[in-house]
């Protein structure tokens, strides 16, 4: 499996609680949009009315905007993409957020110089993981198709981006912490920090 990671010049990564510390407080976004505690976000505003929408929307925009600015890198962070960068690999990034706070959060520690902006997308340029969409996106503006059998690597701290990129055909890794927190049905490698994964690929 190792040999597979080492092949990939394709990288997607998730953002928030991946490339920076997880800083998002969920419980406390779904109190301030009336959400149920155990309710996806994203899919409780997708069924409002369009007035309902567009409120929610503005407000979680308000939210997400504050923690933008919060953006700290991970542990590891810098080391895993500058190694990646040295190999030539390309980079992307798919998250649920909106593309221009994902890149105010990239630019807050430091990594902007290492992403193209046509291959950072958020919730208004692809449906958001679970859905592969934006992996296929991504995949397709680098010239990756199935019929190529391109090792790309999807990165992620949450099932949804694990689905995603078994969905899209990637080969996936979990990078999480807590023990307690695994989906080995959706993971190919489980690393508890990114530089984990860095010295993985330096074996």
């Amino acid at each position: 499996m190792i040999e597979l990671f080492k092949a990939s010049r394709h990288w997607v990564f998730d953002l928030d609680g991946t490339l920076t510390r997880a800083v998002h407080d969920f419980d406390h976004i779904r109190r301030e949009l009336d959400i149920p505690p155990a309710e996806d976000i994203l899919t409780h505003i997708h069924r409002l009315t369009a007035d309902e929408k567009h409120q929610k929307t503005e407000r979680l925009n308000e939210l997400e905007h504050f923690y933008a600015q919060q953006a700290q890198p991970a542990e590891g962070v810098e080391l895993l993409i500058r190694h990646l960068h040295k190999r030539s690999c390309h980079l992307a990034i798919l998250t649920r957020n909106t593309r221009p706070f994902a890149l105010m959060s990239l630019e807050s520690i430091g990594l902007l110089s290492f992403f193209d902006e046509a291959c950072v997308l958020g919730r208004d340029e692809a449906p958001p993981k679970p859905d592969p969409a934006g992996i296929h996106c991504i995949k397709e503006h680098w010239g990756v198709n199935a019929d190529s059998h391109t090792p790309v690597v999807m990165v992620g701290d949450y099932r949804f981006d694990l689905a995603a990129g078994k969905s899209a055909q990637c080969l996936t890794i979990h990078v999480h912490e807590d023990d307690q927190l695994q989906w080995p049905d959706l993971t190919d490698y489980r690393a508890k920090t990114l530089v984990d994964i860095h010295d993985y690929l330096r074996q």
